[in-house]
């Protein structure tokens, strides 16, 4: 489990979530992004209806812990080993959200901050089951540095959101690009699923997702929000 502090209160949130639901496929300009585009076997076409996949809470850890990659995939003998980041704006549920119309999901928020969607490509494009384990491993789940209120963020279709790779800005984008909103991707999950409360919706990332190796360091920013950095170990170079 990982606790953050939450901005306006001085007090601290300990994430415990039943689940976390994560979005694909959900900034216009990330279609064009080749990889993803082949994970899902998707057309470059603007879905219908938002993509969904799970995420398993073992993911979590906070800022400045290390983003491991697991040495068990070296086993596979994979031609080009991958494993990528995926700067995302995570929804915290404040309490218990069935059926609510997009009008009314804001209300069901706790609290926004920042996530890395981190993805083993090679896992992701494998499996027959799908996303859930190339995206579920052990530390691929970055969050923080800390919770926002729905007050401090305001609209949170307005917000600037880039990911650094060891400095180097490789995305660079605005919520406002989202295809599907914050309000509307909380009302079509909750239409399907009870969201309870700590549960964690990750909203997608924009284009610029790209490789992580040992050594290096990623900084997911968002606007009102902070600066969420980790490290990188390959396991067998630790």
């Amino acid at each position: 489990m990982v606790t953050l502090p939450v901005s306006n209160n001085n007090s601290s949130y300990e994430l415990n979530p039943s689940k976390i639901i994560a979005l694909g496929i959900n900034y216009r300009s990330h279609l064009s992004d080749s990889y993803s585009v082949k994970m899902g076997g998707y057309a470059p076409d603007v879905p219908e209806e938002p993509v969904l996949f799970a995420k398993t809470p073992n993911v979590l850890i906070g800022p400045w812990e290390s983003i491991v990659i697991p040495s068990f995939l070296l086993g596979y003998g994979f031609d080009d080993l991958r494993t990528d980041y995926e700067a995302e704006l995570a929804v915290i549920i404040g309490r218990k959200c069935r059926k609510v119309t997009a009008g009314e999901a804001l209300d069901y928020v706790f609290g926004y901050t920042c996530m890395n969607d981190v993805s083993q490509r090679n896992i992701q494009i494998a499996d027959r089951t799908g996303w859930f384990r190339g995206k579920s491993l052990d530390t691929f789940g970055p969050v923080g540095p800390r919770i926002v209120s729905p007050r401090e963020v305001g609209d949170p279709q307005d917000l600037a959101i880039q990911c650094r790779l060891n400095g180097k800005t490789v995305q660079d984008s605005n919520t406002s690009m989202m295809i599907f909103s914050v309000a509307r991707t909380i009302a079509f999950i909750s239409k399907n699923f009870t969201l309870m409360p700590g549960d964690i919706i990750a909203t997608g990332t924009p284009k610029g997702v790209g490789r992580i190796q040992h050594g290096d360091v990623v900084e997911v920013e968002i606007e009102k929000i902070g600066v969420l950095r980790n490290p990188v170990v390959e396991e067998w170079k630790a």
